[in-house]
């Protein structure tokens, strides 16, 4: 029997010939499915001027999301606090746990989330902001656990509620302060692998007990992509390529039908860099997924699989979740 968690990663992502509110409701149909197969969570990504991306407003979505399910964990994979007021996160994740008592998860994380144009507009020109980081997860911390009346700026909501943080990254600066504060780390193996294996060294190497976590806790947010055969999960796979040369050439599409060829198919270079950031993907029937992620997280200790899903086609992608549950646990 495997121990790890299994939670699922969502960015509303508009098909191809649908809209928003399409992305939306699907997003809210799959958190029903998989609440009802026993997923732990699912977690909602920041990303702004990205067309065919509808979680911008991410705190917004949660709620939402929330809303439309009983059960389930919802949250932030992540909000990208450089781009707000450690206030005004407060204020809102205060408004959600208060809403939905005991299942609101926080993630932060420091990147903008979209290019830099954009995150001068999001941080009104002060690009510095992400240099706070640290100093902005340890305000948000005494937001909710203050107990002063007389502190001069208080959260309301939010104050004295038990929303667990969560640190995100890809890269080992987000392995070092996870691990410094003594926090839950999650890290985006599903875009850029490249330094995964040292990122969770560090992190489990680093490790200082808190009052909020004891020991390690490790999510790896990985692509998952589950067929009745490993040749239909071969070709439903090509809609998760095709989005990353989209991203990787920067003409971005939405998701799309799958091919039978990757439509970069013959140019080596852009083989290369969609391999680079899709490193951590498991294509594959239920046994092939079983066996592959399973050693995957033995082999680094994982204590969650957190899976995204770019299957176009509605019930494939449900089956996908379904495959991956089964294969796992």
């Amino acid at each position: 029997m495997n121990t790890f968690k299994l939670s699922a990663l969502d960015l509303a992502t508009v098909r191809k010939g649908q809209s928003v509110q399409d992305a939306i409701d699907r997003t809210v149909e799959a958190a029903q499915y998989i609440e009802d197969l026993g997923y732990e969570r699912i977690w909602l990504a920041e990303h702004h001027n990205m067309e065919h991306i509808a979680s911008s407003a991410t705190a917004v979505l949660i709620g939402h999301v929330a809303g439309k399910t009983t059960r389930i964990r919802v949250g932030s994979g992540g909000v990208m606090l450089p781009n707000h007021s450690p206030l005004v996160v407060a204020e809102q994740f205060g408004t959600l746990e208060t809403l939905y008592p005991g299942r609101i998860d926080l993630g932060l994380g420091r990147a903008p989330g979209t290019d830099q144009i954009t995150a001068m507009a999001l941080r009104r020109n002060n690009l510095n902001t992400s240099f706070y980081f640290r100093d902005d997860i340890l305000a948000l911390q005494r937001y909710f656990e203050n107990d002063d009346p007389t502190e001069k700026v208080r959260a309301f909501p939010g104050e004295g509620l038990d929303i667990p943080i969560y640190i995100l990254g890809s890269s080992t600066d987000s392995a070092h302060l996870a691990a410094e504060l003594g926090l839950p780390y999650a890290f985006a193996a599903h875009f850029a692998p490249a330094m995964f294996t040292q990122a969770a060294a560090i992190y489990k190497e680093k490790f200082k007990p808190s009052k909020y976590l004891d020991k390690p806790y490790f999510i790896a947010c990985v692509n998952i992509v589950a067929g009745e055969s490993t040749a239909e999960a071969k070709f439903l796979s090509t809609s998760l390529f095709n989005i990353f040369a989209g991203i990787i050439t920067n003409h971005r599409r939405p998701l799309s039908p799958p091919t039978e060829k990757v439509i970069y198919d013959g140019i080596p270079e852009i083989e290369r860099a969609v391999y680079g950031m899709t490193a951590c993907t498991f294509i594959g029937d239920k046994e092939t997924i079983a066996g592959e992620v399973s050693s995957f997280v033995k082999s680094y200790k994982i204590d969650e699989i957190m899976t995204t899903n770019y299957i176009f086609d509605p019930g494939k992608r449900l089956a996908s979740f379904k495959i991956i549950k089964e294969a796992l646990n």
